[in-house]
């Protein structure tokens, strides 16, 4: 018997849709099904839910239905466990969801008989060190990014970078990025950083509207050890993979590194980049 778990996305519902036929195989063939609290209640089966900490251990796979949001829980929950995550795309074309609906019940049964391909990712460890308690200091893992943004309209940020314990410079802007290969084509993408292939191991520093002449993004080892601390009169939220985790104020800090855990993605097949983004961003061939 395996254990399978279900991570739905809060408000499709082909998402509770899907799960509830693949519930119904899965307890068919004699399998475990697991749901966070939230999720179960979704679907109907509050007799599957367990706590958030308890999903992912002793588990074969957790598989997402939805998009990249809910594939990015899914990895939180996951990848200390060292459990493959399936996503399967409910959403538009996504950069992380990479199964259809209709191939869900195959993609599940090549997991349990080894056969699956699975990409490993590298995520971050972000650790907070927050004197003024506006922030749990519990460390995160993050598959895209770490944030530092501002809190208020029309005002900048100020944060001192530290790289390897040695002073770089601080910044004045709306935000610091500080992403991973995967977050590349995420929030960074959106503040004019380069696109890295995922598999790819490194920490990029992206400013988001720098109020200074520097304003590039830094492309760094990926066990450069990052410091951000908030400087300056002004709190700078702190939202890693979407998340708000709380806004800091001046001398709080946030340690982010490439971490030690990696993310492992169930692929349909080998997965072609450079044809997810050319399909994303609608470049034709010349």
């Amino acid at each position: 018997m395996a254990a399978v778990a279900l991570v739905l996305h809060p408000h499709r519902p082909q998402a509770i849709d899907l799960a509830a036929s693949t519930i119904e195989w899965l307890e068919g063939v004699g399998h475990e099904v697991r749901l966070p609290p939230d999720d179960a209640a979704r679907a109907g089966r509050p007799d599957l839910a367990v706590t958030e900490p308890a999903l992912a251990p002793g588990c074969d796979v957790v598989v997402s239905l939805g998009g990249d949001g809910t594939m990015l829980r899914s990895v939180e929950m996951a990848a200390r466990h060292d459990v493959p995550v399936l996503g399967v795309n409910l959403g538009t074309l996504g950069y992380l969801t990479d199964t259809e609906p209709d191939a869900l019940r195959a993609a599940i049964e090549r997991v349990l008989a080894g056969t699956a391909v699975i990409e490993e990712r590298m995520l971050l460890d972000v650790v907070v060190d927050a004197p003024s308690g506006a922030c749990a200091s519990a460390p995160v893992l993050a598959l895209n990014e770490a944030v530092l943004e501002k809190t208020a309209s029309g005002h900048t940020i100020r944060v001192d970078v530290d790289l390897d314990g040695e002073r770089f410079t601080p910044y004045a802007a709306d935000g610091l990025i500080v992403a991973t290969p995967t977050g590349s084509t995420a929030y960074a993408f959106s503040a004019r950083g380069p696109i890295v292939e995922p598999t790819h191991r490194a920490v990029l520093l992206t400013p988001v509207s720098p109020h200074m002449l520097f304003d590039r993004t830094l492309v760094l080892d990926d066990d450069t050890v990052i410091d951000l601390t908030v400087a300056g009169g002004r709190t700078a939220a702190l939202v890693v993979d979407g998340r708000h985790l709380g806004d800091l104020h001046p001398g709080d800090r946030v340690r982010c590194r490439g971490s030690d855990v990696v993310a492992r993605l169930v692929l349909s097949g080998p997965r072609d980049f450079h044809a997810i983004l050319k399909a994303k961003f609608g470049l034709a061939d010349r």
